[in-house]
């Protein structure tokens, strides 16, 4: 399908806060401004976070910052990978309140404080550094920006009220320290085979949503791949990083998945996609908080299979490591 292509900065939103129809895009780079209007007739539907996600040989890192309007959502979560043994915080802020979210992706502050959480990010030209604590697990990882690499950012509309602006940043390298229970275990370095994701929302949506969202990364080659929340929509958020470079992946695909053993092996298929997920860890986080409501089976592990650039070559996808999920919520 024909998906513009954004290359100059623009804003979200029109004065008036409704999507501005020059934003619909997608890009290589962040370029979007996320000019979410508040007050009357907005307040609610406003979806806001940053989420990154991080896997070692050792562990996987989870930390999430959002803002949903009437609550400030946040979570910590640590998988260690040779155990199995998992750290889970997530606290609610009522209001948001002293959650710092800025309108434009990989500049400016994020932080938070809940009743056992605190996180600061802090997003410099060269790194981004991603410090957050609990009761008995911390983390202080420095995420490289990698000179040249492109992202995935990506507005896609439901109306001209309801849209979401998303920006995937893939394959990230990662260094520092995780401490839990009294122990510390060093990040990255030499090996180079510690990776971070970044997921940047900016939005107004719908109460409730279903979707699937899968990331591998490793060196030199990253796979995006989205689904459901897309369908229907003139925009995908599936793409591949070979070196690099961007291939943007115009279409919707096929997710084939077993909901009643989520271990088994997921096929996210398409005319330029033919990856295999295979989870070696899965992750369930339910919330039931009256108007907040969530499922998500996420699911850590590696893909093989292949998927082509945008001239027609078949990149091999064998050994990123990565996730898969679906996510169900009403929010």
């Amino acid at each position: 399908m024909p998906e513009p292509e954004i290359t100059s900065p623009v804003d979200l939103c029109l004065p008036d806060g409704r999507l501005d129809p020059g934003a619909v895009g997608w890009s290589r780079t962040p370029l979007h401004r996320a000019n979410l209007r508040r007050g009357p007739g907005w307040w609610g539907r406003t979806k806001r976070w940053e989420y990154w996600g991080v896997v070692t040989p050792t562990h996987v890192v989870g930390l999430v910052v959002s803002s949903l309007d009437y609550a400030g959502v946040l979570g910590l979560y640590l998988l260690d990978r040779a155990s199995g043994a998992e750290t889970t915080y997530d606290d609610v802020v009522p209001l948001a309140r002293g959650v710092v979210l800025p309108d434009r992706a990989g500049l400016g502050p994020v932080s938070a404080r809940g009743p056992r959480t605190s996180f600061s990010f802090d997003q410099a030209e060269h790194a981004t550094r991603l410090q957050a604590a609990g009761p008995d697990v911390s983390v202080d990882l420095e995420v490289a920006v990698v000179p040249g690499q492109d992202s995935l950012a990506v507005v896609v509309p439901w109306s001209r009220r309801k849209f979401q602006y998303t920006v995937k940043d893939l394959a990230r390298p990662v260094v520092g320290t995780i401490t839990a229970r009294g122990t510390t275990y060093d990040v990255g370095g030499a090996a180079g085979d510690a990776w971070a994701v970044l997921d940047h929302g900016r939005g107004r949506w719908p109460y409730s949503m279903t979707w699937n969202w899968a990331a591998g990364s490793g060196a030199g080659r990253a796979i995006q791949l989205g689904g459901r929340w897309t369908a229907g929509t003139p925009l995908t958020e599936n793409a591949l990083l070979v070196d690099g470079d961007l291939h943007k992946i115009g279409e919707e695909l096929s997710w084939t998945y077993d909901r009643t053993d989520w271990l088994r092996p997921w096929e996210i298929r398409g005319e330029r996609v033919a990856a295999q997920f295979h989870p070696f860890h899965e992750r369930v986080a339910r919330t039931s908080l009256v108007v907040l409501a969530g499922e998500t089976h996420q699911c850590f592990g590696h893909f093989t299979g292949w998927a082509s650039t945008d001239d027609g070559e078949r990149v091999d996808l064998d050994g990123l490591v990565g996730w898969a999920e679906e996510a169900r919520n009403r929010w």
